[in-house]
């Protein structure tokens, strides 16, 4: 304790501990502690009974079936296709690799809602890929599906520039001795590759998933927002400002904070995990 209290005290380079951590407390409160807490307060005004009533309602329940399981799905094309391509932007050197490395980050720019746009111009029934698949009787746009390829949009990078650093950390002479040892590909992948990229892998998945869980702009476009069939529960919450069931919104966000808060601990934990595998290997 006393170690600890002198370093507090010991003078750095920029001065002011006590007004800098004040001012950092105060954000927190005012950003992100208050508005969390009257999302619980607000909810606290329903019995339990009507939050289990609110939760559980058949139309609710039906779109936290549509979140939570197109979230997943969408999380895990991002898995394999995310380490795909972050694996060739890496690996690989070829004429405007630069630029396709650009685009990867071009989801956390783009506004949601141009992207939901844009996709349900291409997807829908008389879209330039929409209308291919519609010959066969296939529709995407206010569908399922259309909602997952807006969430695999959304959660792209998230996997690609968690992997990445990982991959170019890694030692290629591993690889070699494996391969002059006799293992094939598929084994230098699976027992050399794999085992030192999954932690980075499953926490870039975490993020995506939790990333899918709440969006909002650029599915409400492209689902049809149909009930039972392609509703998310964001929908449902913004149904229920409109209609003045704050107490009701505020239930079904509670939930999704809870999940959110879930999201966080598991990436945080899987974070972790990356750095003491990527560590270990340094060392060895």
């Amino acid at each position: 304790m006393a170690t600890l209290a002198l370093s507090l005290k010991k003078p750095g380079v920029i001065p002011g501990f006590g007004i800098t951590m004040g001012f950092t407390l105060l954000y927190l409160a005012l950003i992100v502690m208050i508005p969390l807490a009257g999302l619980v307060i607000k909810t606290l005004e329903l019995s339990w009974e009507e939050f289990v009533a609110t939760i559980t309602d058949p139309r609710v329940v039906a779109a936290f079936e549509i979140s939570f399981g197109i979230s997943f799905i969408a999380a895990l094309i991002n898995a394999v296709f995310g380490l795909l391509v972050a694996w060739v932007l890496v690996r690989y050197d070829f004429p405007w690799r630069k630029a396709i490395d650009a685009m990867v980050d071009l989801p956390f720019a783009l506004p949601t809602a141009v992207a939901g746009i844009a996709l349900t111009a291409i997807y829908a029934q008389n879209g330039w890929i929409g209308q291919v698949f519609a010959k066969f009787g296939i529709h995407i746009a206010f569908t399922p599906a259309g909602i997952a390829i807006a969430l695999v949009f959304i959660g792209l990078p998230f996997v690609v520039r968690t992997v990445e650093p990982v991959l170019r950390d890694l030692d290629p002479e591993m690889e070699e001795a494996a391969a002059c040892l006799g293992a094939t590909r598929l084994q230098v992948f699976t027992r050399i590759i794999l085992p030192q990229v999954l932690p980075a892998l499953m926490a870039g998945f975490a993020m995506a998933f939790a990333r899918a869980l709440g969006e909002y702009g650029s599915v409400i476009f492209i689902a049809g927002n149909m009930p039972y069939k392609s509703e998310i529960v964001p929908l449902i919450i913004v149904i229920k400002l409109e209609q003045y069931d704050y107490a009701g919104a505020t239930a079904i966000a509670l939930v999704m904070l809870i999940a959110s808060f879930i999201m966080l601990l598991v990436i945080n934990l899987l974070m972790k995990w990356s750095h003491i595998r990527r560590g270990g290997g340094m060392r060895s």
